[in-house]
């Protein structure tokens, strides 16, 4: 069952909210994907799109209207369109997913320090400290949608609460667009009136077990001794559940928060055995990363590709420089060599990926110039085409080599964080 779907319980009274210790947000954009593309599609706002490409690829995002027809994010491509025929497919555009991304969080930081981002399009706030200022923290949720709005061009969903799981979860049941509060003396009461599929941790599988052993409601875990729950589900899996059945959840927002890894992957709408096919890809993937890294002043260490073949059979390879790098050209290299040196050049691929790890901030990370680098190398020219991306858009400027290949030849495109 979907999240999406469930009803806001119903208070025990009618009593004003008491926001006395709501200090947790839980702040999330709303089908950010679709939202920040459809700022450039205004007539088909209020019409069922899926942001996706390919018959083989998945879904990456759907608006509201595409998902009462039972489009999911992550969904194939194939089984998306059969369910919603008349929706409208658009391709992603990530270097403005990043962009729009790294205006919300600056929402956020102009609020309160303690930001926790998740993923791209939401983010735990502790603004206890900021209510002195800012006033309740109601108060503060509907500035920072009325700023997202007005900066970003799209819309969010706030809960508030005591704890960061109550917070994602009334956020989740205020979509869209709107700002739900659990009182800190509710919060029992408003958990336990939901289906045990609301609760985090909770997926299809699990949700099958507890509706075997009779449990169907957040309620009904409750009641259940820790004991038994332990014993029927596991240690972990027992205990956490009983624990968020109850409202406690004695995490804190944590402000420190590093993305591991940036890389893309793409799949091929039928198996290619041609590598220089593979190699243009490989570019393509590598300038995408590297633009990445750069949109979020980052470096990395290690590149690593994957490669999975027409049988299913995927392999990893990864290797690390000696000194970190964001220049397309330094990812793209390691990755071809990463690619030939498995000697697979004849084999048929379904899907290849660029992966760059071991990030760090790049205005802290010192980088070695070569002696023989020219005044205006590399790194330049990359920051070039950012710049021309910026203004003309995404893809305005590439290397020769993938205009001469297109993009006719592969989907199905997803980032990897």
């Amino acid at each position: 069952m979907s999240r999406r779907q469930f009803r806001v319980p119903e208070r025990p009274h009618d009593r004003p909210l008491d926001e006395t210790g709501c200090g947790v947000m839980h702040v999330d954009m709303d089908a950010f994907y679709a939202s920040v593309t459809l700022r450039h599609h205004p007539e088909l706002v209020g019409t069922p799109v899926i942001i996706g490409g390919g018959e083989r690829g998945v879904v990456l995002s759907a608006t509201y209207e595409a998902r009462a027809f039972g489009v999911t994010s992550a969904m194939p491509m194939v089984r998306a369109r059969r369910l919603c025929p008349r929706a409208t497919v658009l391709a992603p555009d990530h270097h403005e997913y990043s962009a729009v991304s790294k205006g919300v969080m600056r929402i956020f930081e102009g609020i309160t320090p303690f930001v926790e981002p998740i993923s791209l399009d939401e983010a735990f706030l502790d603004v206890s400290g900021a209510t002195r200022l800012l006033g309740a923290p109601t108060a503060i949720a509907e500035r920072i949608r009325a700023q997202v709005r007005a900066e970003q061009g799209i819309t969010c969903s706030v809960g508030i609460a005591s704890t960061k799981f109550v917070a994602k979860l009334a956020s989740g049941l205020a979509k869209p667009d709107g700002v739900l509060l659990v009182p800190a003396d509710e919060v029992v009461d408003f958990v336990q009136q939901l289906p045990v599929g609301a609760l985090w941790g909770v997926g299809d599988r699990t949700e099958e077990t507890l509706a075997r052993l009779g449990l169907r409601t957040v309620a009904d875990i409750a009641q259940t001794p820790r004991e038994q729950l332990v014993r029927d589900l596991g240690a972990a899996t027992g205990a956490h559940l009983h624990d968020l059945a109850w409202g406690r959840d004695p995490r804190h927002v944590q402000p420190v928060h590093r993305e591991r890894s940036i890389g893309h992957e793409r799949t091929f709408s039928s198996d290619v055995g041609d590598p220089e096919v593979v190699r243009r890809v490989l570019l393509g993937l590598a300038e995408k990363a590297a633009a990445r890294l750069r949109a979020q002043a980052l470096v990395g260490r290690t590149v690593s590709i994957k490669v999975r073949f027409s049988d299913f059979t995927t392999i990893t390879r990864s290797r690390s420089l000696s000194t970190p790098t964001d220049v397309s050209r330094d990812i793209y290299a390691v990755a071809r060599e990463l690619y030939d040196g498995q000697g697979v050049q004849k084999a048929r691929i379904r899907l290849v990926g660029v992966r760059v790890e071991g990030l760090s901030d790049s205005a802290s990370t010192p980088v070695q110039g070569l002696l023989d680098e020219p005044e205006h190398g590399w790194r330049d020219a990359d920051r070039a085409v950012d710049r021309a991306s910026a203004r003309f858009g995404t893809g305005s400027v590439q290397p020769a080599s993938l205009i001469r290949g297109g993009r006719s030849t592969t989907s199905g495109e997803r980032d990897l964080d």
